[in-house]
């Protein structure tokens, strides 16, 4: 296998989320907890082909280097997080293609640099670990991050500083989606705190139950995590929507919209031995 450190001028980290896909350029000789030099967000598809995937991150990567005003890169270093098993094979296959280089998937085989106290770690999803890395590096340890997504994921560092596991649970999307399902008569509604909990609409009764009720879960879930940690840990939020929740939250939390790709691309740079690999 040829190495040829001209892939690490510029790392494209790729988070292939349920709903939603991110990307994140950085500098190849940045620090780990480097901010992106930009980032994109798509709608995750249903199917995608290999050639599909290489024309996506071809566009991607051409807009966020002229967002950053630099040229494009011919080749590149790129790290793989992929929820979604269907998509997996052609994220993979397209991103070489498009890089020259074998992308660095997200799980076993992949040095994190922690200690994965989970009892079986490679059930950990690839963005719950990026996450808990970035989380890990950005806080210390005992920290917590939470993700609002498609699902609430919520990860705990412990005071060793290993990753403990965490909570897994529907997100307020999915909740908002599965309320009409279930009630045909109930509208779509803006996801938005109502300014008070008795919702004298229907509308906003219902964002009262999901935005209200989803910051109250996440406060209750906070003081279970937190109690178990046996010591006070500072609390990162990303995700949908994480600025306007967390600044309704009781617990007091910094956002950071980039958490898991600055932890994807930590990843990478954990991992030199299996950079720069080629396609030949």
């Amino acid at each position: 296998m040829q190495q040829d450190k001209g892939c690490l001028g510029f790392v494209l980290a790729v988070d292939c989320g349920n709903t939603s896909t991110s990307f994140g350029l950085f500098a190849g000789d940045a620090e780990a907890m480097a901010e992106p030099l930009g980032t994109f967000e798509a709608t995750t598809p249903k199917r995608l082909s290999a050639d599909e995937v290489r024309m996506e991150t071809l566009q991607v990567l051409s807009l966020l280097a002229q967002d950053a005003g630099i040229d494009a890169p011919a080749s590149f270093g790129s790290i793989l997080s992929c929820v979604v098993p269907s998509l997996a094979e052609s994220w993979r296959e397209g991103l070489a293609k498009a890089s020259g280089f074998r992308p660095l998937v997200v799980g076993p085989g992949l040095r994190s640099g922690m200690r994965l106290a989970y009892k079986d770690p490679s059930e950990i999803g690839p963005d719950r670990l990026a996450d808990a890395v970035a989380t890990r590096a950005l806080l210390g340890f005992p920290a917590i991050a939470v993700d609002f997504g498609t699902t609430l994921n919520i990860e705990a560092i412990g005071q060793d500083g290993s990753f403990l596991g965490g909570i897994i649970a529907p997100g307020v999307a999915l909740g908002a989606r599965a309320l009409r399902g279930a009630a045909a008569r109930l509208p779509e509604i803006e996801l938005a705190a109502p300014s008070h909990a008795i919702g004298t609409t229907t509308k906003e009764a219902m964002q009262s139950g999901l935005v209200l009720g989803e910051i109250a879960r996440v406060d209750g879930l906070l003081d279970a995590v937190a109690a178990e940690l046996g010591a006070d840990a500072p609390i990162v939020v990303t995700g949908d929507g994480a600025a306007a929740l967390a600044a309704s939250m009781r617990h007091e939390a910094k956002v950071d919209a980039a958490l898991t790709l600055k932890g994807l691309h930590q990843l990478y740079c954990a991992n030199p031995k299996l950079q720069g690999r080629t396609l030949r």
